[in-house]
């Protein structure tokens, strides 16, 4: 008769194709039940992201095929999503798993359309989301999510953020009169304001908050990479050498900091003609990959240059909601789930790290 044993040593033949481990010694088998050859459990994934996901299905439900002796089997997928950061070194967003802060060297390269259309993808993933919109001096995201005339609330001294398709937003956008007003403050009062937007606000049970930092490599950035535990960086570039190599100089501040670089992505990549469907590379080709390759960090994805992002945009109607099926929304998704994936992976090598230090014989005196 098939026991308990024989069958976790079945499926720990399975991998995870980002994680490089096998499934059951990264704990994604739950609840697992076997009775006279009747098997249940629960594939808990790492994200609901997950790239791979019918993949792993697929290879858990042949792996116990070749089991002997298993009459029926029932499995239930679902996901949870790992601490990608210290949450005990971060007691003030402890309840924030994952905090992804998205960069750009330049302006104008699309870097909030990038964050909102992630945070988006990730949303409709089942993931839950917040979008913080950090440019102080140029917020964007309130016009591009319709949500101009929103007053944000306060609540036991904590700031609520508003809620648009599924995702908590704050933005400096919701005070005052945004629209003609400039933001005329110093370096150290918008670093302030910025953390007092991390950490009075309600962002409760989150699975990834999103931060759509300012472009280049000035006081939020540093701010927030020095005060706060980051999962990882995602920097956004354009095809353009121009934009490429000041992307580098975001990649080097970064990385001085010790910050991951979860990856690049590159947006305006190219535009399909509608009318013979080719690819036309009018910012030139392949600079995003270019940086990938010689600084060894992961490349995310790229996102084909199309006017509806930009009517959407200034209309409040993204266009991963307005024109899902569009090449740029199945972009913006495939970009969500490499970045999702990038989160499990530090995740994994967080939990290692802990673990072995909790192993550590204790210093005798």
């Amino acid at each position: 008769m098939v026991g308990v044993d024989q069958v976790l040593e079945k499926l720990s033949t399975v991998i995870d194709p980002d994680l490089k481990k096998d499934i059951v010694s990264m704990g994604m088998i739950k609840d697992l039940e076997l009775n006279d050859g009747n098997l249940k459990f629960t594939l808990e994934l790492t994200t609901p992201a997950c790239p791979f996901n019918a993949e792993i299905e697929e290879d858990v439900r042949k792996a116990v095929s070749q089991i002997e002796g298993i009459k029926n089997f029932d499995m239930s997928v679902t996901a949870k999503v790992m601490e990608g950061r210290s949450l005990d070194a971060d007691m003030a967003l402890s309840t924030v798993k994952n905090i992804i802060a998205v960069a750009s060297g330049k302006g104008g390269v699309g870097k909030s359309t990038v964050a909102l259309n992630l945070a988006l993808a990730l949303s409709q993933s089942g993931a839950k989301i917040g979008l913080l919109d950090a440019d102080i001096y140029g917020p964007s995201i309130p016009l591009m999510l319709g949500l101009q005339k929103v007053a944000l609330e306060v609540e036991d001294n904590k700031l609520q953020p508003a809620e648009s398709h599924g995702i908590k937003v704050i933005s400096f956008g919701f005070f005052g009169e945004q629209e003609s007003q400039a933001a005329i403050y110093r370096g150290p009062i918008i670093s302030g304001i910025v953390k007092q937007f991390l950490v009075d606000a309600n962002w409760s049970n989150l699975d990834y908050l999103i931060v759509d930092l300012p472009p280049g490599t000035g006081d939020i950035p540093l701010t927030l990479a020095q005060t706060i535990p980051i999962t990882g960086i995602l920097v956004v570039t354009t095809p353009q050498d121009v934009a490429s190599n000041v992307a580098v100089k975001a990649i080097g501040m970064f990385n001085k900091l010790n910050v991951p670089i979860l990856g690049v992505v590159e947006n305006m990549s190219y535009f399909i003609c509608p009318s013979c469907n080719e690819k036309h590379y009018i910012f030139g080709e392949g600079g995003a990959k270019k940086i990938s390759e010689k600084y060894n960090i992961p490349f995310v994805g790229e996102i084909p240059l199309n006017s509806g992002i930009m009517e959407g945009s200034d209309k409040g109607k993204p266009i991963i909601l307005t024109d899902p099926n569009s090449p740029s929304a199945e972009a913006f998704r495939k970009s969500a789930k490499n970045v999702a994936a990038q989160c499990s992976i530090l995740a994994a090598k967080l939990r290692e790290e802990m673990q072995a230090e909790a192993a550590e014989p204790a210093p005798t005196s």
